[in-house]
């Protein structure tokens, strides 16, 4: 961190590494897919040019995180909410019929609809687990939760969350 700080760009690209996925499922679970890419970006840009004004390296994460939050929220406040099932066209469908792609591309766009009508601290924590692939203990390190959080909102939106995927017609 301190390196990063003192401008090294190699030590910096070893944060990006390292929150990057942290950044977008934040940004995902507050603004949709395609804004979670530009909203990402956008923080490493802030990021980047405001490091030294970071007092304490240990804080990177909470800062971080902090930062992905509020430029999510303020990208929800100043575009229209993007439509889920539309923004899901850029991932790759393991399917072989025009049919199986709609099928499958539907299907994610729906789970994600009902992933983002959670509450906020529900949909974080499953956005990083679920769509991000980030363990429970890589969760808590980079967010600054604790361990116990972690599973608490794990296991109280996987609960709000079946119900939800049920009703859409999700397994």
């Amino acid at each position: 961190m301190l390196r990063a700080q003192a401008g090294e760009r190699p030590a910096f690209e070893a944060l990006y590494r390292e929150f990057a996925r942290t950044v977008h499922g934040i940004a995902l679970s507050i603004c949709g897919r395609e804004a979670a890419d530009d909203v990402t970006q956008d923080v490493f840009v802030q990021a980047f040019s405001r490091l030294t004004d970071l007092r304490d390296p240990q804080a990177f994460p909470g800062w971080i995180c902090t930062s992905a939050r509020r430029a999510a929220t303020s990208r929800v406040r100043t575009r229209r909410p993007e439509v889920a099932a539309e923004s899901l066209a850029d991932l790759p469908a393991p399917a072989k019929t025009p049919a199986e792609t709609y099928a499958v591309r539907s299907a994610a766009g729906r789970a994600l609809a009902c992933l983002l009508q959670l509450p906020e601290a529900y949909r974080e924590t499953l956005t990083l687990r679920l769509v991000e692939g980030l363990s429970g203990p890589e969760i808590a390190q980079r967010t600054g939760m604790t361990h116990g959080s972690v599973r608490v909102n794990l296991t109280r939106g996987m609960a709000l969350l079946r119900p939800l995927l049920t009703e859409a017609g999700l397994p």
